[in-house]
């Protein structure tokens, strides 16, 4: 992953387990922006993946099985861009 310790407020710190994944979703939208940003900065950039592989990153990212939610939302903010298919997803730079 790109930066295994991005700077996190207090607030997002709550919410992440000691490994740094997020372990439940966030109610307030801004701190769940602030977790979508988290979670962006630990994915690679210049990397396709499809959504499998994306799947699979996510999960290791947090414990609270919601990789869907995850991928939605950080591709509804703009974090994460993908083919007019759906097949292919990446960082936005």
């Amino acid at each position: 992953m790109n930066d295994p310790t991005p700077t996190v407020s207090e607030k997002l710190a709550r919410y992440l387990d000691a490994e740094g994944r997020l372990k439940s979703w966030p109610s307030r939208r801004s701190v769940q922006l602030e977790a979508l940003r988290y979670l962006a900065a630990r994915l690679p950039g210049g990397v396709e993946w499809n959504e499998r592989e994306l799947n699979a990153l996510l999960k290791a990212l947090h414990t609270f099985g919601d990789w869907a939610l995850l991928r939605r939302d950080l591709y509804e903010v703009r974090l994460l861009d993908r083919s007019l298919d759906g097949r292919r997803y990446w960082k936005v730079p």
